[in-house]
């Protein structure tokens, strides 16, 4: 399976969680499967977005599409960390 994570902090999580939803069928089109959100304990706009996709092409392809560049700035997006993963095990204890 192949994944993304990204590890950012954005100006506000209401304005970026609202753009985030309305770009859901938009990521599932691009090859999104699932996420999951997560946010720091201490700062609540500092946040990782955990994602399974169809291919880390597809998902590379995405990310640094104008589009996307475009929606994260207007959403106060800073300085994004994009890790690109392969998984190698996955099991439950």
């Amino acid at each position: 399976m192949k994944y993304v994570l990204i590890i950012h902090e954005v100006n506000d999580y209401a304005v970026w969680k609202k753009g985030f939803d309305q770009a859901g069928d938009l990521r599932r089109s691009a090859g999104e499967i699932e996420f999951q959100l997560l946010k720091y304990a201490d700062n609540p706009n500092k946040l990782v977005h955990f994602s399974k996709w169809q291919s880390l092409d597809q998902a590379k392809i995405f990310f640094e599409s104008d589009k996307v560049k475009d929606i994260r700035k207007n959403l106060g997006v800073k300085a994004p960390e994009f890790i690109y993963l392969d998984e190698l095990e996955n099991g439950i204890l």
